[in-house]
């Protein structure tokens, strides 16, 4: 770990759980200020509270401190723990928002992380749960995280407002991370997809799927959509209905797009079939940007590249999203590491956006916590 450096000081409530996670995994402390000072109802919000809560579980030692109105947050952090947590996330946001710093996080504790997270599975802001397991899980195992006990399971549905989802995460533990060269897409081989309905009549996911295939049909035959009508206790306390798309190319990468249904009570009500047309032109401007990763994904990426070997990796990325080029002037302030970042025009062999080739050389980060058998 890094020895008592300096503490970083910001401001505002953007880009919170970056600076977080980047705080945990660097061992430098992190003062936070103004924290929606000047909002009608200030500091931090309930999501907030919950994601500091976690990290507090799976940590050791963290120290945080949060003044009388909740505007300025100071976090000391501690050595990732691991072991076996639950948590109950915030239903403002989906479980999503936690399992991306949790993805971040796990392959660096001391011991495999086993995590049971309730609230959201799935909803219109967060990366949901089935993205996730289908795009960046295939990404850590190319940094070397894989075994039997990596895995991402969702044992119930829950939709906003009411949540009532459940999720599994495990993780095994990585002394260090493989460097990657990840610079050939490779081209679209198939698509498969999860249409999932809960509380709504069954028929409505065999709706989302005829619409999604009527316009994908025409560029590619291999599709399977699967249904996920989940009854009962399983179905949450809300009702809705979505659809998660992910394309594999030939070299095992990963793009993906979803969209879900209008919250009980919030919006319009969505018609399946719009929701299935949408959600695939959706998938298709996914492809079009192109890239070795998907632009949900870009962020942790480029972090794993950080704390791989002192070795080479590089990464081509579709349009760098807004998200993730914070993310790149918080990995400068946090690591000293600085990308060397090379546009790709669209040419004759790359069809599609521009894109981008990340080049960094990882800073040897290894993981001291990991016990020794």
């Amino acid at each position: 770990m890094a020895t008592q450096a300096h503490s970083l000081s910001y401001a505002g409530c953007n880009f919170l759980r970056q600076r977080l996670v980047l705080s945990t995994l660097s061992g430098r402390p992190v003062k936070i200020r103004r924290i929606r000072a000047r909002d009608d109802n200030p500091g931090l919000r309930d999501f907030e509270a919950s994601f500091i809560r976690l990290l507090d579980k799976i940590t050791n030692g963290s120290r945080i401190e949060i003044n009388q109105t909740g505007t300025t947050l100071y976090y000391q952090p501690g050595l990732l723990y691991g072991g076996s947590v639950e948590h109950d996330c915030s239903v403002l946001r989906s479980i999503g928002y936690y399992l991306e710093a949790l993805l971040c996080l796990a392959p660096f504790m001391k011991h495999p992380l086993k995590i049971v997270l309730r609230g959201v599975t799935n909803d219109q802001v967060d990366p949901s749960v089935d993205v996730l397991k289908a795009t960046a899980l295939p990404l850590l195992k190319q940094f070397g995280i894989d075994g039997e006990s990596f895995e991402l399971k969702i044992l119930r549905r829950g939709m906003p407002p009411g949540g009532g989802g459940e999720v599994l995460f495990s993780c095994p533990v990585r002394k260090v991370l493989k460097p990657v060269q990840l610079t050939d897409p490779g081209k679209i081989k198939r698509i498969r997809g999860m249409a999932y309905s809960v509380r709504v009549s069954p028929q409505m996911a065999n709706r989302i799927v005829d619409s999604a295939r009527s316009i994908l049909n025409k560029f590619i035959p291999d599709i399977y959509i699967y249904t996920d009508h989940m009854k009962g206790v399983n179905s949450g306390k809300s009702p809705g209905f979505g659809l998660s798309l992910v394309a594999e190319t030939t070299n095992g990468t990963f793009l993906s797009a979803e969209l879900a249904s209008n919250p009980q009570g919030q919006g319009a009500a969505v018609l399946p079939e719009d929701l299935g047309r949408n959600c695939a032109k959706l998938l298709l401007e996914e492809i079009y940007r192109g890239g070795c990763v998907d632009s949900t994904n870009q962020s942790l990426v480029l972090l794993l590249m950080t704390l791989g070997q002192q070795d080479v990796s590089k990464v081509l990325l579709g349009p760098l999203s807004p998200y993730t080029i914070e993310f790149l002037r918080h990995l400068k302030s946090f690591f000293q590491v600085m990308f060397k970042v090379e546009t790709k025009p669209c040419g004759e062999e790359l069809k599609g956006g521009d894109k981008v080739l990340m080049t960094c050389v990882g800073i040897g980060f290894s993981n001291l916590s990991k016990t020794l058998k």
